[in-house]
C-alpha cells in the first residue's frame, strides 16, 4: 500500500485544529486569557511589569520565560500557552524550515499580543503557514535532515519533526482547553 506520508500528517493536524482546538477557543475573553488560577503564574505581561528572569518579546507586551527553567516550572497562563504554540512551536519552525519571518526563542523579532483576539489572529497565522509549509514538502521534503537549528531533532527526518510538532500543539491545545473549563468554574 502506497501512502502519502504528507497527507496523513497534515490530516492529523487539521483535524484536531478544525474539530476541537481552535472551537475551543472561540469566545476567548481578555479576562480568561490572562487568568492566573495560581499565584506566581507565568503570562504575557506589558512591558516592564514581568518579575520572571527573562521578559521576551520586541512589543508592549513580553512573555515570561527562564532559561533553564525552574524545577517545578511554573504553571503558565492561557496567553502564555498561546504565545508558546504561536512562537517556540510553530513559529519558530516557519522561519528555519519555510522561509518565514526570522524569528527565536527570545521573541526578539516577535510583538506578543495584548488581547486574546490578537493571539487568536496571530495563532491562526502561524498554523496557516506551518500547515502550508508541511503540505509543501512531499515525500523527499519529509526524508531530509532538521539540521543544526532543531537541536535534539538535528539529524532526524523533517517527518519527525512534524511528528514532534503536532504532539506539541494537541499537548498545549488540550491544556488550554482544560483553563478555559477550569475559569467557566472557578
Amino acid at each position: 500500500m502506497d501512502i502519502d506520508w504528507n497527507k496523513q500528517l497534515v490530516d492529523q493536524l487539521d483535524f484536531y485544529w478544525d474539530h476541537q482546538f481552535r472551537p475551543r477557543l472561540a469566545g476567548l475573553t481578555d479576562a480568561e486569557y490572562f487568568w492566573e488560577p495560581v499565584a506566581a503564574c507565568w503570562s504575557i505581561r506589558p512591558r516592564g511589569t514581568s518579575t520572571a528572569p527573562i521578559a521576551a518579546g520586541s512589543g508592549d507586551y513580553t512573555f515570561d520565560f527562564a532559561w533553564p527553567p525552574p524545577d517545578p516550572a511554573p504553571v503558565t497562563t492561557i496567553a502564555w500557552r498561546l504565545g508558546h504554540i504561536i512562537v517556540g512551536v510553530l513559529g519558530l519552525r516557519v522561519a528555519h524550515h519555510f522561509g518565514g519571518p526570522d524569528m527565536d526563542f527570545m521573541g526578539r523579532n516577535f510583538a506578543y499580543a495584548g488581547s486574546a483576539s490578537g493571539a487568536l489572529a496571530q495563532l491562526d497565522e502561524a498554523y496557516d503557514a506551518w500547515r502550508g509549509g508541511v503540505r509543501g514538502l512531499g515525500r523527499e521534503g519529509l526524508g531530509r535532515e532538521c539540521g543544526p537549528a532543531e537541536g535534539p531533532f538535528a539529524a532526524d527526518p523533517l517527518g519527525a519533526l512534524v511528528l514532534h510538532i503536532n504532539r506539541e500543539v494537541i499537548h498545549h491545545g488540550a491544556e488550554i482547553a482544560l483553563l478555559r473549563d477550569m475559569y467557566a468554574h472557578r
